[in-house]
């Protein structure tokens, strides 16, 4: 399929456009593959050699990522149990800028409120999650309510306590005046940087579509920005190479709201392209995949000048309430000692969530529609946990549990929620793990083994991790 001829002209006169190089490299039919670790999970135990072996020598490092890398080949990762261990992302190159854009404007070493408002599946949640300190709230929202599921999988895959998954409209942080410390925004767009990866979104271009979408990004901001506080990050981008989504957000953002522009530090070695707006010479920055090694992008940073610190005050009545010193008394033996974490009670479902963060816990779930916060930790029966399987994959579970080691086959058939046939002697609970990652849970009766990986997310395709080259 040819590439919409008005797009190319559109182009004509943007820095960084080489009209031949464009095509070329869309015809060329390269793909390019990244993943990025999870280096919270690789640092534990005997982690980090099962991801050095995944990463094989031809694998290269991403320059402007700490944690991303090339890989030589694209693999059959629905049929690696790591990556259902949340021991990896499977993130385009591109994207991962977005760590330099938050290390470069914000001190991610202190407490930090951030949004990622348009967030599933999750790669920048996820990569979000690896850069904040422990004592920062991430809220990873998703206003459509099927990829707000798979958001929700990815983030309890990543393993970290101080996250609340939301599905809620733009519109509801409107409750939360001048609350967040960074607001990230990867806006939905007319997606022509993603041509090369997705052939079908060549048709579906077009430039009515791209008008609607540059409306579409002003709704957003308009409704979100009041949440951000003053002196407050934003960081805004697309997989769009229009500017009408890209620089003329950016002057129509300085136009609208007191804030601004923030350059970023790049190398010249990075191939990204430096951009400024036609009114405020706004910075951004644009990836061509003839330039990097990676698909369209587009990223622009800003800092809000006006609107004061959080005056958003925790209800006094919840749905939330703190777990009995009983239930507590049960769960404490299942978490990691010293877990810095307060146990809370839902319905049934005990929850974990980092106990400085009470007061924002609180006002969150008073105010937006809140799918998960924290680590589900599994529900009471009698005086015994049924553990969620969120608890295995979280980085806060005691090591010191219960756990048998699965090769990849018995892994495959464990993820497809088939029946294990293992020899263990010990009944009760256990941990699956593969290559020293927990992989979910199992129970051991007398006469059987129950498989507990959860029915939503069970491997459907048959084969094996040597299947060549199929997508996850």
């Amino acid at each position: 399929m040819q590439l919409p001829q008005q797009l190319l002209d559109s182009l004509t006169g943007v820095a960084g456009f080489d009209r031949e190089a464009f095509i070329r490299v869309h015809e060329s039919g390269e793909q390019v593959t990244s993943v990025r670790i999870n280096s919270a999970k690789a640092s534990i135990d005997n982690r980090q050699p099962a991801i050095e072996q995944f990463l094989s020598p031809r694998s290269a490092k991403i320059s402007w990522s700490s944690n991303g890398y090339y890989l030589p080949e694209r693999p059959a990762f629905i049929f690696d149990p790591l990556i259902h261990a949340g021991a990896y992302y499977v993130q385009e190159a591109s994207s991962m800028f977005v760590e330099q854009a938050l290390t470069q404007t914000t001190d991610v070493s202190q407490p930090l409120r951030v949004l990622d408002l348009c967030a599933a599946p999750g790669g920048k949640s996820t990569l979000l999650q690896s850069l904040i300190s422990a004592d920062s709230l991430l809220v990873s929202n998703e206003v459509i309510k099927s990829r707000a599921a798979i958001l929700e999988e990815n983030s309890v895959k990543w393993g970290g306590a101080n996250v609340i998954v939301t599905n809620a409209d733009p519109t509801a942080f409107e409750k939360l005046p001048n609350f967040f410390d960074v607001v990230v925004i990867d806006a939905p767009c007319s997606g022509s940087g993603l041509f090369r990866r997705d052939r079908e979104a060549i048709g579906e271009w077009s430039e009515q579509n791209v008008d609607l979408c540059y409306q579409r990004q002003q709704r957003i901001l308009s409704a979100v920005l009041p949440s951000l506080k003053e002196g407050g990050v934003l960081i805004y981008s697309t997989c769009s190479y229009s500017k009408e989504e890209d620089e003329h957000i950016a002057d129509w953002l300085m136009d609208t709201f007191s804030v601004g522009s923030l350059p970023l530090a790049t190398e010249a070695s990075w191939g990204i392209v430096e951009t400024q707006s036609d009114k405020h010479r706004a910075y951004g920055y644009r990836f061509f995949p003839y330039k990097v090694r990676g698909e369209g992008f587009f990223i622009s940073c800003f800092r809000k000048q006006e609107g004061g610190n959080s005056v958003v005050k925790p209800p006094k009545k919840s749905l939330l309430q703190k777990a009995s010193k009983n239930e507590t008394v049960i769960i404490q033996p299942w978490l990691l000692a010293g877990a810095p974490v307060q146990l809370w009670k839902q319905k049934e479902e005990i929850l974990a969530f980092p106990q400085q963060l009470e007061k924002e816990l609180l006002t969150i779930v008073d105010n937006v529609y809140v799918r998960r916060a924290g680590i589900a930790i599994g529900k009471i029966a009698g005086n015994d946990l049924v553990p969620d399987h969120a608890l295995a994959l979280s980085n806060i579970i005691n090591p010191a549990t219960v756990a048998v080691t699965l090769k990849r086959e018995e892994a495959l058939q464990y993820l497809r929620r088939e029946e294990v046939s293992l020899s263990i002697g010990q009944k009760g609970w256990t941990l699956v793990q593969f290559e020293h990652y927990n992989v979910g849970w199992i129970k051991v009766l007398p006469n059987r083994i129950n498989n507990y990986y959860p029915q939503g997310w069970r491997i459907l395709k048959r084969g094996t991790a040597d299947s060549a080259n199929e997508n996850s």
